[in-house]
């Protein structure tokens, strides 16, 4: 895998978008069969972390300032291809994710709406169950708040 790229929306190539929105479809529309607006205006605000296996993307993730999604700063479109998975690179992902979201907005929580069957993944990784299951485009949430104290 490539050293991850960091960087904020108007910084990233056309080439970049294009292959961050179609690993996206791949996992979220393909994959999962869910049918729902990916591209929501909160990409244009957001950071975006990944990094590639060759020329494709195989672990991504959008890091949201405070204010956008949610009260906190916010981690959302998690995804790790299919290329990637199973050698940890999700875990490393958010690992990397939270340390940056610890730069950029220092001791800050940090929310997240989490698919329901990832819940003890997000557990293991300092975030905390802050409410009760919910139907997000079929497919059930819970949302978890992150201290913002990266260890």
């Amino acid at each position: 895998m490539t050293p991850w790229r960091f960087a904020r929306f108007d910084d990233l190539t056309a080439r970049e978008v294009h292959d961050i929105l179609q690993a996206r479809s791949a996992v979220f529309v393909v994959e999962q069969a869910c049918v729902f607006q990916d591209v929501d205006g909160v990409d244009v605000q957001s950071w975006h972390l990944f990094a590639r296996e060759g020329a494709e993307v195989a672990a991504y993730c959008r890091v949201i300032p405070p204010g956008v999604k949610y009260a906190e700063a916010s981690i959302g479109r998690v995804i790790t291809t299919a290329l990637a998975r199973g050698r940890g690179d999700g875990r490393a992902l958010m690992i990397e994710a939270l340390s940056r979201a610890a730069t950029l907005w220092p001791g800050q929580p940090i929310r997240i709406g989490a698919q329901q069957r990832l819940e003890r993944f997000y557990q293991s990784l300092g975030f905390k169950t802050v409410s009760e299951p919910y139907d997000e485009d079929g497919i059930p949430h819970v949302e978890m708040l992150h201290s913002g104290a990266v260890s």
